[in-house]
């Protein structure tokens, strides 16, 4: 099989926001975001909801959908940035597909990346981070930031593609405009994350190791077999110390 071109991530999401939906739209995504789902609370109301690396938007949705006051998305990209824009409008549109949005609700989204993010200090009372850490070489400085915009007290949950996958070989490949190409994607093991919130004072509440669905890949797929096997993604529920 031929080299797939590597692109960096401001790059590929460049080419791939077109395309790219506000759902969980492959198998992988779809494990990886059940696991998300698991750890945030059923009802935000009140709360205030950071989605770092925010993309199409699709974890501000669901903040909204439980009740979030106010929910500000952050990404690099400002094609991503647009389609999440388009997404959010679309949504608001059909004001009952999201039955907790209220008047006064607070939606904000903006340029940033996760070395500097755009976002005051303790800002928000549940920070989301789902499938962006991976792409960036620096996990404690990234953590540090993202915990930084975190109220003491407050919980982080971050996702990234189960370090399994790098041994595996796998890539985070897309196709656009008639060709394929992979995102730049660093390995980040568990004892990484460990020593990185312990000097850190992130406190590591829970750990989910999400499994692919069978019924989740559809007919025909081309998939290594092996991902039936073997965790796809690493999920992790984060305190910021008080």
């Amino acid at each position: 099989m031929a080299r797939l071109p590597m692109l960096e991530p401001a790059e590929a999401y460049t080419l791939w926001a077109s395309s790219y939906p506000a759902h969980a739209h492959n198998p992988l995504m779809q494990a990886e975001e059940r696991a998300m789902l698991e750890l945030i609370p059923a009802t935000l109301q009140g709360q205030a909801v950071l989605d770092a690396g925010c993309g199409s938007g699709r974890y501000m949705l669901h903040a909204l959908r439980r009740g979030a006051t106010r929910v500000t998305g952050v990404d690099l990209s400002p094609e991503m940035l647009e389609r999440a824009r388009v997404e959010l409008a679309r949504v608001e549109l059909a004001r009952g597909e999201l039955g907790a949005r209220r008047p006064g609700t607070e939606v904000e989204l903006m340029q940033g990346n996760l070395a500097t993010l755009p976002v005051p200090d303790a800002w928000a009372d549940l920070t989301i981070c789902g499938l962006v850490i991976g792409h960036l070489e620096h996990l404690q400085h990234s953590l540090a930031e993202l915990g930084r915009v975190t109220r003491p007290g407050g919980t982080l949950l971050c996702s990234d593609v189960h370090p399994i996958g790098h041994a595996l070989g796998w890539l985070r490949d897309f196709e656009s405009g008639g060709r394929r190409y992979a995102v730049r994607h660093t390995q980040h093991l568990y004892s990484h994350w460990h020593a990185a919130c312990a000097a850190l004072g992130l406190r590591i509440e829970r750990v989910l190791e999400p499994m692919l669905d069978p019924a989740d890949i559809p007919a025909g797929a081309h998939f290594d077999p092996k991902a039936l096997e073997v965790p796809v993604a690493l999920v992790f529920q984060l305190r910021r110390e008080p």
